[in-house]
């Protein structure tokens, strides 16, 4: 994932005016910079046509592996969200977040910072801040990592630690926690509890004697009344001692009762849904990521930063933990291997021990690498040392496992003729793919002060440029005997980045829309590319969760509609709905022209009795009526549709409306010979027809 990438907040992007928009890209009715154009080469007809002719093949056989996703420890993808811990920085330790995180983190709780004074390691707090100095760090002999916190009590008076947490409680009432102790002098008795947030209103609360003056592990539960927190609700968590106690503190957790041995139901339950065939392991953590950190017991892993994104890696989520993810909703792990920091040898390791832990004991499909050619990487090679360094990590795979499917590292579409020709100067088996991310920032046009309409046109139509420099690629691959017709591409990051309001971004209904036209752009490209991972399952185009409610980006129900459909046979389809081309566009693809408003895919599924459409409406204001015709198909009466509209390109979802852009399920006639069907504009829709029994 490029290293300019941050998450972009869509609770600050306002509803965009439709007063400007233009009708469809005909003659712009409004003033464009000079440099801007977005020509029609054929208007929208007022009645477009889409013939399908299903007894024709419009190639191989689509791979389901084209629907595969991405997930890398970045932002609350992996903690905070898909792993269930409910507490941060359990192990107490410092030094978890860069300079950034901690500024922000101090601006939204500027009480963080007297908790700081205190010598309280962040995110924790007093229990009672006018207790004053009475928590001491210490170092040598903690129970996790390297350090831990001694709390020093005050008689007759509360003091203790706590932290802000968010609940699950529309889901369960009941908490299950642990926590490490050594008692150093005084009473022993600690009081755990849930308390409303900054308040003295106690929820639930459980009592441990820990009188041990050895590290012990204490094990405690919380059941929350009923109605006492209500969704999105803060709370505190509390550790109280009792008296002039004195005690060591490390290493906590508290999770809901119902986490999938340490994951999110309700994130598991989404992925699941999602039915996506492949889970990738990778992004800019690869390259200083050693795996035996994240394995054995989890309470002794030793929590660390995250060096690529300035966040707690933690390590509690692991190859274990990653590896029973990919098992509960029934995807193929991806793994992208360390080449920056690590070494052949730790490579190969971790290759014996997943083909250990996995079902499938060989086979399994690794990355030589992450975006090796950005700086951001550590340890990156330069171009001398690329092929070299990408065929010992291949040796030391195939050592282990000769039917390891190999990935190396390519370069992005619109850059990748010098650092492939270096890739493909290795032997032949050195690898299977190559490669290639399309992570762009949209809103970055040749075309000064572009307007937002202009901008979302340029964007729209960035999957038909992506479509033929993909061919590009393939065609630089065999012209190398030692790759030729053998070695394919593996797009294994995309993603859309709007960074101002009323453009497509990740997060947003313009963003679904360049999911879908990406999407149709793979499935016919799919021959050359038969590997392709959406950015992310969590997060960004994915699953999110904040203050504990889970919801979901729409470019999540694009992938959704698309991957259960089970579409697998293209066949040929021919629409007639009117194109545009774009000039002086998103910088790195400027021009592109054959932009098709309405982008149609048909495809069977494998026993022939269903026939599905992929259908992307590409206009920013014209609904697009239809009549689709179909021969080779003897079509029932009754076709499936779902569509995912909205009102504005920035219609999205978040913690407060979590199905606010959802797709809308009809079941629509079909007349004999024929089905006429409006396509809404800025929307996806996916049709399905049922062969006639």
């Amino acid at each position: 994932m490029n290293a300019d990438l941050s998450p972009v907040s869509k609770d600050a992007a306002p509803q965009r005016s439709r007063s400007l928009r233009f009708l469809p890209l005909t003659i712009l009715g409004f003033a464009l910079p000079l440099s801007a154009q977005i020509t029609v080469e054929q208007p929208i007809p007022q009645l477009a046509t889409v013939h399908v002719d299903a007894s024709r093949s419009a190639g191989p056989e689509i791979p389901r592996t084209i629907f595969g996703s991405f997930l890398e420890p970045i932002g609350n993808s992996t903690y905070n969200g898909l792993w269930a811990e409910l507490l941060q920085n359990p192990s107490l330790e410092a030094g978890l977040w860069d300079a950034m995180h901690v500024r922000q983190m101090l601006e939204e709780d500027p009480e963080l910072a007297r908790a700081s004074q205190l010598d309280l390691p962040l995110p924790w707090q007093p229990l009672a801040i006018n207790e004053g100095n009475r928590y001491e760090i210490r170092y040598g002999d903690a129970a996790n990592s390297w350090q831990y916190v001694r709390i020093f009590g005050v008689p007759g008076e509360p003091t203790g630690i706590r932290q802000e947490v968010y609940l699950p409680v529309q889901r369960t009432l009941e908490y299950r926690g642990s926590l490490y102790a050594r008692h150093v002098s005084g009473p022993t008795r600690l009081t755990v509890s849930i308390r409303a947030r900054n308040s003295r209103d106690v929820l639930a609360s459980a009592h441990i004697e820990a009188s041990s003056d050895a590290w012990m592990k204490y094990l405690f539960q919380l059941q929350i009344p009923a109605n006492a927190l209500h969704r999105l609700d803060p709370a505190d968590f509390v550790v109280q001692l009792e008296g002039d106690e004195e005690v060591d503190v490390d290493e906590l957790s508290l999770m809901p009762a119902d986490a999938l041995d340490g994951l999110d139901p309700d994130e598991v339950a989404m992925a699941k849904a999602l039915e996506t065939p492949l889970v990738r392991f990778g992004g800019n953590f690869t390259s200083g990521y050693h795996w035996k950190d994240g394995i054995g017991p989890e309470d002794k892993r030793i929590s660390m930063r995250n060096m690529a994104w300035g966040i707690p890696e933690y390590n509690t989520f692991g190859t274990d933990e990653f590896l029973h993810f990919c098992s509960l909703i029934g995807a193929q792990p991806q793994i992208a291997l360390n080449l920056g920091s690590g070494t052949p040898e730790e490579a190969a390791g971790w290759v014996r021990y997943v083909d250990a832990h996995w079902s499938r004991h060989s086979g399994n499909l690794w990355e030589l690498g992450n975006e090796l050619w950005g700086d951001w990487n550590l340890g990156y090679p330069t171009l001398g040392q690329l092929a070299a360094r990408t065929l010992a990590f291949s040796r030391a795979v195939r050592a282990v496992d000769p039917d390891a499917r190999l990935i190396a590292t390519g370069a992005d579409p619109d850059d990748f003729t010098e650092w492939n020709a270096a890739q493909l100067s290795n032997p032949a088996g050195t690898f299977d793919y190559l490669s290639t991310h399309f992570v762009v920032t949209n809103t970055a046009t040749e075309t000064r002060n572009a307007s937002a309409d202009f901008i979302a046109a340029a964007a729209f139509a960035l999957p038909v440029g992506l479509g033929r420099k993909i061919e590009q690629e393939q065609n630089q691959i065999n012209q190398f005997p030692a790759f030729a017709n053998k070695a394919h591409v593996a797009f294994t990051e995309w993603l859309f980045i709007g960074r101002r309001p009323g453009t497509p971004n990740y997060t947003n209904l313009g963003g679904a829309i360049n999911t879908g036209g990406f999407l149709n752009m793979i499935m016919r490209q799919s021959a050359i590319v038969p590997i392709s991972d959406m950015t992310g399952i969590m997060e960004f185009a994915g699953i999110w969760k904040k203050r504990s409610q889970i919801f979901a980006a729409p470019g999540y129900y694009v992938l959704r509609m698309y991957s259960t459909a089970h579409a697998t046979r293209p066949v040929a389809v021919e629409t007639q709905s009117g194109s545009y081309s774009v000039q002086h566009g998103v910088t790195r693809l400027p021009d592109i022209s054959g932009v098709p408003y309405l982008d149609v895919v048909a495809a069977l599924n494998d026993s022939g009795s269903a026939l599905t459409l992929f259908c992307v409406n590409r206009s920013l204001d014209t609904d697009i009526p239809a009549e689709i015709h179909i021969d080779g198909f003897a079509a029932g009466s009754i076709a499936d549709v779902q569509t995912l509209a909205g009102s504005s390109i920035d219609d999205a979802n978040d913690e407060d409306d979590p199905e606010h852009v959802i797709p809308a399920k009809t079941r629509d006639a079909v007349a004999a010979g024929a089905f006429r069907h409006t396509f809404h504009h800025e929307s996806v829709t996916v049709i399905t027809f049922h062969r006639q029994m």
